[in-house]
Protein backbone atom coordinates (compact mmCIF):
# COMPACT_ATOMS: atom_id res chain seq x y z
CA UNK A 1 0.00 0.00 0.00
CA UNK A 2 1.42 3.41 -0.91
CA UNK A 3 0.57 6.22 0.70
CA UNK A 4 -0.51 9.56 0.13
CA UNK A 5 3.26 11.23 0.66
CA UNK A 6 5.03 8.47 -1.66
CA UNK A 7 2.68 9.22 -4.15
CA UNK A 8 3.37 12.58 -4.11
CA UNK A 9 7.04 12.15 -3.90
CA UNK A 10 7.12 9.43 -6.72
CA UNK A 11 5.36 11.93 -9.25
CA UNK A 12 7.54 14.99 -8.05
CA UNK A 13 10.60 12.91 -8.93
CA UNK A 14 8.97 11.85 -12.50
CA UNK A 15 8.02 15.84 -13.24
CA UNK A 16 11.81 16.51 -11.69
CA UNK A 17 12.92 13.87 -14.26
CA UNK A 18 11.63 15.54 -17.46
CA UNK A 19 12.11 19.09 -16.41
CA UNK A 20 15.31 18.26 -17.05
CA UNK A 21 15.56 17.79 -19.93
CA UNK A 22 14.24 20.93 -21.48
CA UNK A 23 14.61 21.27 -25.30
CA UNK A 24 13.66 23.58 -28.21
CA UNK A 25 11.88 22.31 -30.97
CA UNK A 26 15.88 21.77 -32.41
CA UNK A 27 16.08 19.19 -29.56
CA UNK A 28 18.56 21.61 -28.12
CA UNK A 29 18.92 21.86 -24.01
CA UNK A 30 17.65 25.61 -23.09
CA UNK A 31 17.70 26.94 -19.76
CA UNK A 32 14.69 28.84 -18.35
CA UNK A 33 14.36 32.06 -18.01
CA UNK A 34 12.93 33.79 -14.68
CA UNK A 35 9.26 34.65 -15.46
CA UNK A 36 8.62 38.36 -15.43
CA UNK A 37 5.47 40.65 -15.39
CA UNK A 38 2.87 39.71 -17.46
CA UNK A 39 3.40 36.12 -17.43
CA UNK A 40 1.05 33.04 -16.17
CA UNK A 41 2.27 31.32 -13.05
CA UNK A 42 3.11 27.97 -13.52
CA UNK A 43 0.76 25.28 -11.98
CA UNK A 44 2.35 23.54 -9.15
CA UNK A 45 2.02 21.20 -6.56
CA UNK A 46 4.56 20.69 -3.65
CA UNK A 47 4.68 19.58 -0.13
CA UNK A 48 4.25 22.25 2.66
CA UNK A 49 5.66 22.18 6.07
CA UNK A 50 2.98 19.87 7.52
CA UNK A 51 3.65 17.10 5.07
CA UNK A 52 0.73 18.40 2.90
CA UNK A 53 -0.04 18.86 -0.61
CA UNK A 54 0.05 22.52 -1.77
CA UNK A 55 -1.65 23.30 -5.10
CA UNK A 56 -1.31 27.31 -6.49
CA UNK A 57 -4.50 26.36 -8.59
CA UNK A 58 -6.56 26.11 -5.34
CA UNK A 59 -5.64 30.57 -5.09
CA UNK A 60 -6.04 31.32 -8.93
CA UNK A 61 -9.18 33.53 -8.73
CA UNK A 62 -9.34 34.02 -4.63
CA UNK A 63 -6.60 36.09 -3.94
CA UNK A 64 -3.06 37.21 -5.04
CA UNK A 65 0.02 34.72 -4.24
CA UNK A 66 2.95 36.22 -2.64
CA UNK A 67 5.93 33.72 -3.43
CA UNK A 68 9.19 34.26 -2.36
CA UNK A 69 11.68 32.12 -2.75
CA UNK A 70 15.17 31.78 -0.71
CA UNK A 71 18.18 29.70 -0.18
CA UNK A 72 18.05 27.63 3.16
CA UNK A 73 16.14 27.57 6.22
CA UNK A 74 18.35 29.14 9.14
CA UNK A 75 20.80 30.94 6.99
CA UNK A 76 20.94 34.57 8.61
CA UNK A 77 19.94 36.47 5.53
CA UNK A 78 17.44 33.73 4.83
CA UNK A 79 16.03 34.02 8.56
CA UNK A 80 15.81 37.82 8.22
CA UNK A 81 13.59 37.76 5.20
CA UNK A 82 10.96 34.81 6.57
CA UNK A 83 11.09 36.81 9.74
CA UNK A 84 10.19 40.09 8.05
CA UNK A 85 7.51 38.31 5.97
CA UNK A 86 6.02 37.00 9.31
CA UNK A 87 6.57 40.98 10.96
CA UNK A 88 4.18 41.91 7.94
CA UNK A 89 2.05 39.23 8.04
CA UNK A 90 -1.03 40.98 8.70
CA UNK A 91 -0.97 43.69 6.40
CA UNK A 92 -0.59 41.12 3.98
CA UNK A 93 -3.66 39.07 5.47
CA UNK A 94 -5.41 42.74 5.07
CA UNK A 95 -4.52 43.13 1.44
CA UNK A 96 -6.11 39.30 1.08
CA UNK A 97 -2.56 38.33 0.17
CA UNK A 98 -1.36 34.36 0.67
CA UNK A 99 2.15 34.14 2.04
CA UNK A 100 4.45 31.61 0.42
CA UNK A 101 7.66 30.40 1.13
CA UNK A 102 9.90 27.87 -1.30
CA UNK A 103 13.34 26.54 -0.80
CA UNK A 104 15.02 23.40 -1.33
CA UNK A 105 15.43 22.42 2.46
CA UNK A 106 12.94 19.07 3.00
CA UNK A 107 9.82 19.25 5.11
CA UNK A 108 11.15 18.38 8.78
CA UNK A 109 13.58 21.40 8.06
CA UNK A 110 10.49 23.83 7.23
CA UNK A 111 8.36 23.00 10.57
CA UNK A 112 11.76 23.26 12.26
CA UNK A 113 12.28 26.39 10.76
CA UNK A 114 8.99 27.77 10.93
CA UNK A 115 8.61 26.87 14.46
CA UNK A 116 11.72 28.46 15.72
CA UNK A 117 10.69 31.34 13.89
CA UNK A 118 6.95 31.50 14.98
CA UNK A 119 5.87 31.46 11.10
CA UNK A 120 2.64 31.99 10.27
CA UNK A 121 2.38 31.54 6.76
CA UNK A 122 3.07 28.42 4.45
CA UNK A 123 7.07 27.12 3.66
CA UNK A 124 7.44 25.11 0.50
CA UNK A 125 9.69 22.16 -0.05
CA UNK A 126 10.82 22.46 -3.37
CA UNK A 127 14.27 19.29 -2.91
CA UNK A 128 13.92 18.38 -6.88
CA UNK A 129 13.78 22.50 -7.54
CA UNK A 130 11.01 21.67 -9.71
CA UNK A 131 8.65 24.72 -9.35
CA UNK A 132 12.44 26.74 -9.47
CA UNK A 133 13.22 25.44 -12.60
CA UNK A 134 9.43 26.53 -13.45
CA UNK A 135 9.41 30.22 -12.10
CA UNK A 136 13.17 29.91 -13.69
CA UNK A 137 15.14 30.49 -10.54
CA UNK A 138 18.34 28.89 -9.29
CA UNK A 139 19.14 27.76 -6.24
CA UNK A 140 20.89 30.56 -5.01
CA UNK A 141 18.54 33.65 -5.89
CA UNK A 142 16.51 35.17 -3.63
CA UNK A 143 13.13 36.26 -5.58
CA UNK A 144 9.48 37.61 -4.91
CA UNK A 145 6.94 36.88 -7.12
CA UNK A 146 3.37 38.09 -6.89
CA UNK A 147 0.97 36.65 -8.70
CA UNK A 148 -2.78 38.30 -8.97
CA UNK A 149 -6.02 36.46 -8.45
CA UNK A 150 -5.63 35.81 -12.40
CA UNK A 151 -2.51 34.05 -11.87
CA UNK A 152 -0.68 36.24 -13.27
CA UNK A 153 2.34 37.53 -12.49
CA UNK A 154 2.20 41.21 -11.36
CA UNK A 155 5.25 41.99 -10.04
CA UNK A 156 9.11 40.50 -9.67
CA UNK A 157 11.71 41.44 -7.29
CA UNK A 158 15.26 39.91 -7.19
CA UNK A 159 17.64 41.13 -4.51
CA UNK A 160 20.07 38.95 -2.86
CA UNK A 161 21.43 41.37 0.16
CA UNK A 162 18.41 42.83 1.14
CA UNK A 163 16.10 40.14 2.28
CA UNK A 164 14.04 42.72 4.32
CA UNK A 165 13.43 44.59 0.98
CA UNK A 166 11.33 41.90 -0.55
CA UNK A 167 8.58 42.61 2.22
CA UNK A 168 8.50 46.45 1.82
CA UNK A 169 8.96 46.21 -2.18
CA UNK A 170 5.56 43.35 -1.84
CA UNK A 171 3.48 45.52 -0.06
CA UNK A 172 3.80 48.37 -1.95
CA UNK A 173 3.22 46.21 -5.42
CA UNK A 174 -0.02 44.78 -3.68
CA UNK A 175 -1.15 48.31 -2.89
CA UNK A 176 -0.75 49.44 -6.05
CA UNK A 177 -2.63 46.63 -7.42
CA UNK A 178 -5.43 48.04 -5.47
Amino acid sequence: MINKFTKMKTILYIISFLSFFNTNLHGELIKRKTLKIGDPMPSFSLIDQNGESFDAIDYIGKQPLVIFFYPKDNAPVCTTQACSFRDSFDDFTKLNAKIVGISPDDVVSHRDFQKKNKLQYTLLSDYNKIVYDLFGVSKRDRITFIANKKGRIVYVFNNRKEAKMHTSQALIALRNQL
